[in-house]
């Protein structure tokens, strides 16, 4: 039997070989390299089943891998290793389609696990996915409350039971939807959500994440294209609205998409119908549409780089995703049923979290949400023997002042909040790469334009 193969990206060179000597003593078959281009030279020439990349790399970062492999719908699996900074980035990964992310310093422990359920597992999702209409009459008790299979669980915090509320007042609706929050709240689930509570809920549920599509190929893959429409497009390919009919369609990160993207999509709400690219027949299309954000698009409208009109069009009704750190109520709520996930998946029987791992949780601010909870949690199992989670098994981060929700919660406001840890992050990553603006906004994933408009917002010098 051969074994499988894994490509490891990592600049760090001692690190690097005590990775692949571990995993090879694991019965893997390990290459490694330090830049990105040349781990895109060694995956032309090689089948690997799984990627493990450093986010922070020489000549880019790990989510540009990442990409790639989701662009070209390879079954390549990807394992994200990242610094605390990167926890954002991480989250976002996760929708993108890497399989799992780990935090440094990396427990062999938790490695070999990670790895062990990424090769288990069937491919991770592309930027798109296709929940098909459900048999009429059925009901559906499970939703998802993370990018896994999870009980969706509505909490108890204030902010929770009124989100849920305005979710059934919204779902009988046809009424566009914007929901609002930061990276790992749980968007997409929201909205899912709101398909299932809705007269749509027999029809299909299309997810599209904005931020994965090429620029070039994004009107091909909303709105479909006839063969021959452009270089490559050898057949005719039946678009994500097309798919949704009858539906819903989500589109995450709404704010990726091109200005000429925007215009077609402005006339499919409008008139209710698409035109492939390169077709000349309108396709009549009854769909309902909830995008996603992480940024106010009203601010973006008003500076021009989202069509002012779309967003009107799209805010019928907005729906607040609060972050973890302002729905204390939450936390421990969540925190057990993730106890419970991770007890489930790992076969043990850990109880609970002792009093002192409660009062860290407490503090610690959650960048990355509920997701960064439950793989926080899903690690401390795996690493404890006891019958309760001691403070050990937790990853460093969550024990540094800095990291705490006092430090970085100075507003209840979702959009300063994230104003203020966006500024310092701009901060951070100019200072990382010498003020290479360039290198900066690669590392950020955004264009040079909305770094400097982002430079000057917030008079970084």
């Amino acid at each position: 039997m051969s074994k499988e193969k894994i490509l490891l990206i990592e600049d760090d060179l001692t690190y690097s070989k005590i990775i692949k000597n571990f995993l090879e003593k694991n019965e893997y078959e390990v290459d490694k390299t330090t830049k990105i281009a040349e781990a895109f030279n060694m995956m032309e020439k090689a089948a690997y089943d799984l990627v493990i990349t450093d986010y922070r790399l020489p000549d880019g970062t790990g989510m540009e891998v990442l990409e790639s492999i989701v662009h070209q719908k390879k079954k390549t699996r990807v394992i994200l290793i990242t610094n605390y900074s990167d926890i954002r980035t991480a989250v976002r990964s996760m929708k993108l389609g890497a399989f799992e992310y780990i935090s440094k310093p990396v427990n062999p422990d938790e490695l070999l696990a990670t790895v062990q359920e990424a090769l288990k597992s069937t491919p991770s999702r592309e930027s798109t996915e296709i929940i098909p209409s459900k048999p009429k009459n059925s009901s559906s008790s499970r939703s998802t409350l993370a990018e896994d299979n999870s009980h969706y669980v509505v909490g108890k915090s204030p902010e929770a039971l009124q989100l849920e509320q305005y979710i059934s007042l919204v779902a009988p609706t046809e009424m566009s939807v914007v929901v609002l929050g930061e990276s790992g709240t749980g968007k997409e689930f929201i909205s899912k959500r709101i398909h299932e509570k809705s007269k749509r809920s027999n029809g299909p549920f299309v997810a599209i994440d904005c931020g994965a599509l090429s620029k070039e190929l994004a009107g091909s893959e909303l709105f479909g294209h006839v063969k021959g429409a452009f270089t490559g497009a050898l057949d005719n390919k039946t678009g994500h609205f097309e798919m949704a009919n009858g539906g819903t369609i989500f589109l995450d990160e709404i704010g990726n998409l091109s200005y000429e993207v925007q215009i077609k999509l402005l006339r499919a709400i409008q008139e209710r119908k698409i035109r492939k690219i390169g077709g000349t027949k309108d396709i009549p299309i009854d769909v309902r549409i909830i995008v996603a954000t992480n940024e106010d698009l009203s601010n973006v409208a008003k500076s021009g780089e989202f069509r002012e009109d779309l967003y009107h069009r799209l805010n019928e009704f907005s729906l607040k995703s609060s972050p973890l750190r302002e729905r204390g109520a939450d936390l421990f709520h969540y925190s057990d049923i993730f106890l419970q996930d991770a007890n489930e998946s790992l076969g043990k029987s850990i109880k609970g979290f002792n009093s002192d791992v409660k009062e860290i949780f407490e503090r610690y601010s959650w960048p990355g949400n509920l997701r960064e909870l439950k793989n926080i949690i899903k690690r401390a199992v795996l690493l404890s023997s006891d019958d309760y989670i001691q403070k050990e098994a937790l990853p460093v981060d969550l024990l540094l002042p800095e990291n705490s929700s006092s430090n970085n919660s100075g507003t209840k406001d979702l959009k300063s909040s994230f104003e203020v840890q966006e500024k310092a992050m701009i901060i951070k990553t100019l200072n990382d790469v010498k003020h290479n603006k360039s290198k900066a906004a690669k590392i950020l994933n955004i264009d040079r334009k909305t770094l400097y408009n982002k430079i000057e917002k917030y008079g970084i010098d």
